[in-house]
C-alpha cells in the first residue's frame, strides 16, 4: 500500500514534503542557504536524485545534515529510501552532473579514484629517453587539480601580470620569451592556482601535450626513491619526457645538491627542445638562498612574475565568486566586513568565509555581521592592531556620511579635511604601516602632511569637546570591529 501510494507522488512532491519538515528543523538562513538551492531530479525504485550546486555544498550536507535528510526521506518513501545527489561541477565552459550514491547507511560512495604518477619503470634500461617501455603518453597523469582554472582566477592589480603572462604560456606552451615562467610570492596568494591554471589550459589547447604538476618536495622524494631502486636514469628520462613541466615551490630544492643537480639537467634538455617550464617559488630568485648559482641564472631566463596582497577590489571578488559559486547567499555588509578585514592572502580570506559558514551552522545562528565580527575576534589575532587602512578610511567616511573618493580628494571644505585628518591619525594609532603609505593611501599625501593631521587631531581633542566624542564614537567603531 505504501509504495503504491509512494508512486503516485511525483520526486518533487516527495522533495517538497521533505522540505516541509526540513524548514522546521534548521534556521531559516541555513535553510535559505543550503536547501533551497536543491533541485528534485528523479524518483526511481525508491531512489530520490537531487541536484545540488556545488561539491562544497554537497560535503556540508553529508556532514551537517545528513541525518536529518536521511530520516525525512526514509519517512516519505520507507525504510528502504535512498538518495543520489547530482553534482555540478564546472569543467571548462559546461557544466556537467558528478553523481555520487548515498545508501541509506549513510555512508557515501564518491567514486574518484586518481591515478598516481608513474615513477617506477618496467624496464631496467631505457633505450629511447623519450619513450618509456609500456607507458603511453595518454596514461600520464598531469596530476592537476581540475577546480584551479583561469575562470576561478580572480585578476587584479595584484597579480595582473603574471595571469597574463601564464595565459599566454598556456596559448603557445614553450614558444613564448616565458620560458621557464617564474611566479613567486608569500604563502596563500594563489601561485598554485595559477600553475594549476596554465596546465589546465595547455590540457584544452594541446591534449596531445604531456603536462605534468608536481612539487618540489614530491620531485625530492621521487629521486631519493629511484636512487635506492637503481633507476636514476629513468627517472632523468620520465622526466625529460614532459612537454610542459610545473615544479610548486621549488625553494624546497634549497641545500639538496644532488637533486638540484639533476633538475639542472632536466630543466637543460627541456629548455634546449623548447619544452616549457613552470616553476613557483615564496621567493624571488635573487632572494633564494641554498640554490646553486647556475640555476639560479637559469631561473632568470625567462619572466619572473611576482603576486602581490590582493587589494581590497580583488578581495571582494573573490569572495563573490566564491559564494556565488557555493550557491551560498549572505548579506553584501557581511562581504565587504570580511574583505575589509582580512588583507594578508586569499587562503586566509577563503578560511574566514568558511568558518562563518561553520559557525552559522553549527551554532544555528543567522550571518549577520556580528556573528562575522565575533568569528573574526577568533580567526585573526590581534583584530584590532591589524586593522587595515581602508577599513579605517570605510569607518570614519561611514561616521560622517562621506564617500571615501572625496576624503581621498583634494577638496579643502572643513568636514572633509577632518574627515581626512582622522582616517590619518587612526591609520598611524592602529596600523604598523609607514607615513608615506598613510599618506598614499589618504589621497596620495605625503609625509609631513600625516603628522601634520596627527597634531591637528590631539589638539581638537584636547579644546573640542565634540571633535573629542566624534574620536571617541569612531574608536569604539573600531575597537568592536
Amino acid at each position: 500500500m505504501q509504495d503504491h501510494k509512494m508512486q503516485e507522488k511525483s520526486h518533487q512532491d516527495v522533495w517538497n514534503n521533505c522540505l516541509t519538515i526540513i524548514r522546521d528543523n534548521v534556521t531559516a538562513q541555513n535553510f535559505k542557504t543550503w536547501f533551497k538551492p536543491i533541485k528534485a531530479v528523479t524518483l526511481e525504485d525508491k531512489t530520490l536524485t537531487i541536484q545540488v550546486p556545488s561539491q562544497f555544498c554537497f560535503e556540508w550536507l553529508e556532514k551537517h545534515y545528513l541525518t536529518l535528510m536521511k530520516k525525512t526521506i526514509m519517512r516519505e518513501i520507507g525504510k528502504d529510501a535512498k538518495l543520489e545527489y547530482n553534482i555540478l561541477l564546472e569543467n571548462s565552459s559546461d557544466k556537467k552532473p558528478y553523481i555520487s550514491k548515498v545508501p541509506s547507511s549513510g555512508q557515501a560512495d564518491v567514486k574518484n579514484n586518481p591515478i598516481s604518477m608513474p615513477i617506477s619503470m618496467n624496464s631496467s634500461s631505457i633505450r629511447n629517453p623519450f619513450i618509456i617501455p609500456g607507458l603511453q603518453k595518454i596514461n600520464i597523469n598531469p596530476q592537476l587539480n581540475e577546480s584551479y582554472t583561469f575562470d576561478s582566477y580572480i585578476e587584479g592589480e595584484c597579480n595582473r601580470l603574471a595571469r597574463s603572462a601564464g595565459f599566454a604560456v598556456s596559448q603557445n606552451p614553450g614558444g613564448t620569451s616565458f620560458n621557464p615562467l617564474f611566479i613567486y610570492g608569500s604563502g596563500g596568494l594563489g601561485k598554485t592556482h595559477l600553475a594549476n591554471a596554465i596546465g589546465i589550459e595547455v590540457k584544452n589547447n594541446h591534449p596531445e601535450k604531456i603536462v605534468l604538476y608536481v612539487s618540489a618536495d614530491k620531485f625530492l622524494t621521487q629521486f631519493v626513491d629511484a636512487i635506492k631502486d637503481n633507476k636514476r636514469n629513468d627517472f632523468v628520462h620520465f622526466y625529460q619526457s614532459i612537454d610542459v613541466l610545473i615544479i610548486d615551490d621549488v625553494q624546497f630544492l634549497c641545500g639538496k645538491e644532488k637533486t638540484q643537480d639533476v633538475f639542472f639537467h632536466i630543466f637543460n634538455h627541456l629548455h634546449q627542445n623548447k619544452k616549457q617550464v613552470i616553476l613557483t617559488s615564496d621567493k624571488a630568485p635573487v632572494d633564494i638562498i641554498g640554490m646553486e648559482q647556475r640555476l639560479l641564472s637559469r631561473f632568470k631566463w625567462g619572466l619572473s612574475a611576482d603576486l602581490q596582497s590582493p587589494d581590497l577590489e580583488t578581495r571582494l571578488a573573490i569572495l563573490k565568486k566564491k559564494i556565488k559559486k557555493d550557491g551560498i547567499d549572505i548579506p553584501y555588509e557581511v562581504i565587504e566586513y570580511i574583505a575589509y578585514s582580512i588583507t594578508t592572502n586569499v587562503r586566509e580570506l577563503e578560511g574566514a568565509l568558511i568558518s562563518l559558514l561553520a559557525q552559522s551552522s553549527l551554532n544555528r545562528k543567522e550571518i549577520t555581521i556580528d556573528l562575522a565580527k565575533n568569528m573574526l575576534d577568533k580567526f585573526v589575532k590581534n583584530t584590532v592592531r591589524e586593522v587595515s587602512i581602508d577599513y579605517i578610511q570605510k569607518v570614519v567616511c561611514d561616521y560622517f556620511d562621506i564617500p571615501i573618493e572625496t576624503m581621498k580628494s583634494k577638496t579643502r571644505k572643513r568636514e572633509i579635511v577632518q574627515c581626512r585628518q582622522l582616517a590619518m591619525y587612526f591609520s598611524k594609532q592602529m596600523t604598523k604601516n609607514s607615513l608615506a603609505m598613510i599618506g598614499k593611501h589618504c589621497g596620495n599625501k605625503d609625509h609631513a602632511t600625516v603628522l601634520h593631521a596627527c597634531k591637528t587631531v590631539n589638539n581638537l581633542a584636547d579644546t573640542d569637546k565634540r571633535f573629542k566624542g566624534y574620536i571617541s564614537d569612531i574608536e569604539k567603531k573600531l575597537t568592536l570591529s
